[in-house]
Parts: C-alpha cells; structure tokens; sequence
C-alpha cells in the first residue's frame, strides 16, 4: 500500500483524550468528580488528577458511622480488591476492602490514612508488590518498596492499629510487561517482609506458600491468569488471613 502523501496525512484528526471528569485548576474545597463511573486506576485521567486514586473510596468512608468503626481494612492492590468480589461473606461483619487494582505501595501509602487510619479499625491487612515489581507506576528499587511498606506499618501503629502483613502471591509472569520474570524479586521482597513482621511483631500471613506450586509458580486451578486467584485461590488463603487477624487482635486491648 503506498504511503499517504504528507499533507493527507497532517490532516488526519488526531484521536483526543477523552474528557477529564475531575476539577480544573488547583486546590479547591473538593477534588473529586460527581461521578467515577467508567473509570480505573490506570485511566491517564486519574494518573494526571489522582495519582494515588483517593477519591475512589471517599464516599464508602463517609458512609461510614464513626460509632461502629470496621473491625479490620485490607489495603492492597486488585487481589485485595478482587477478594472481597470472590469472597462477600468474608468481607462482612465489619471486614471491609480498600484494594484498588493495579496499585503500587506508594500509592498505597499516599491513601492510607483517609482509607485506613481515619477509619479507626482494630486491624490493618496490608498487601502490596505485585504491582510494584510489575513497574506499574514506573521503576522503583527494592528500598522503594520497603520504605513504603515501613511507612504503612508505622502509621498504624502510632494510631493504635495492629498490622498484619500478607506476603505477595506468586506470580508466573505480567502480562501487562511480558519480559519481566518476578519469581526472584517475589522472593526476596517475602524474606524481608516476613523478616521485618518479625522484628516489628506484626504478624506475617504467607499466602506466598499456600498458594505456590512445586515450581514455585501459581496452579491454573488458583488462578487461571498466573497472577490473580480465582474462587478456590482465595479458599487456600481466607484460613490464613482469618488466623492472622485473630492473633494480631489477641495484642489489642479489649
């Protein structure tokens, strides 16, 4: 086919972004659009207007009665946010979600304490990692990720939230970045977090393990894409989650 001549070619309509739904300008009294309908984490209008997606929560936090706080926030990445979608009955009697697909610790943390801390539960479940070895939010170090995970873990405690810590799931690939081999970096982001759990006295949930085949990757029949547990993925690991936050409660006051 030959090539369009040059001018047709300048011509051509460049396809435009969609509208941002979100506020122009700077700071104002509220940042967040009427409605998140239609869009995602990654949408580029929530990375140039909330990078760290705050606002996709606020209206479940305000919903929120200040005299019956949740018993426990999972925080973390889509299979936090997947887990409560596979698994209604878990996330129920005060067990609530805050996972946002396609996050990375960071982000995690810019919205930690509108999503967590000013909830006031007796526990926070905090999962994050894949996203970040998967370089979603650009290239990041292994520091990076510990100093985010610190920093969570440090928030909690000064405002009197046990911590638990799940470890990262396997993962036998990204499809999103398809040259990327995390089983190493998994690996050495469980030691230290299971290391850290230990020195901090957070207990440490290692679904890494439960879920993990002999090839130390994740079984079709736990999750069909490599990455995100399905229905029977979650039943390996809810006993382990449910043991976790009993023995983080067993340290809080009555």
């Amino acid at each position: 086919m030959a090539a369009l001549p040059v001018a047709l070619a300048l011509a051509a309509p460049a396809m435009a972004d969609p509208p941002s739904p979100y506020p122009a300008g700077g700071m104002t009294e509220d940042s967040c659009p009427a409605s998140l309908a239609g869009l995602r984490a990654l949408d580029e209008r929530v990375l140039r207007s909330d990078w760290a997606w705050q606002c996709r929560y606020r209206a479940d936090n305000a919903a929120i009665d200040p005299a019956s706080p949740p018993r426990v926030v999972f925080i973390g990445d889509s299979i936090t946010e997947n887990w409560a979608g596979a698994d209604p009955a878990f996330f129920s009697g005060g067990v609530i979600s805050r996972g946002i697909s396609g996050q990375t610790s960071p982000q995690m943390l810019v919205r930690f304490w509108q999503d967590v801390v000013a909830l006031h539960p007796r526990v926070v479940h905090i999962m994050a990692g894949t996203n970040d070895i998967a370089g979603n939010t650009g290239p990041t170090t292994p520091e990076a990720y510990r100093n985010a995970v610190r920093a969570m873990v440090t928030l909690a405690r000064a405002n009197g939230i046990a911590v638990v810590i799940g470890s990262i799931p396997p993962s036998n690939g990204f499809g999103w970045n398809p040259a990327l081999k995390p089983a190493p970096w998994i690996a050495e982001l469980n030691a230290w977090l299971r290391d850290y759990a230990s020195a901090e006295k957070a207990v440490f949930a290692d679904y890494h393990a439960a879920l993990a085949g002999p090839d130390g990757e994740l079984p079709a029949r736990h999750a069909p894409d490599g990455v995100h547990p399905n229905v029977a993925g979650y039943a390996v690991i809810r006993p382990i989650a449910e043991r976790a936050i009993a023995e983080a409660e067993q340290g809080l006051p009555r």
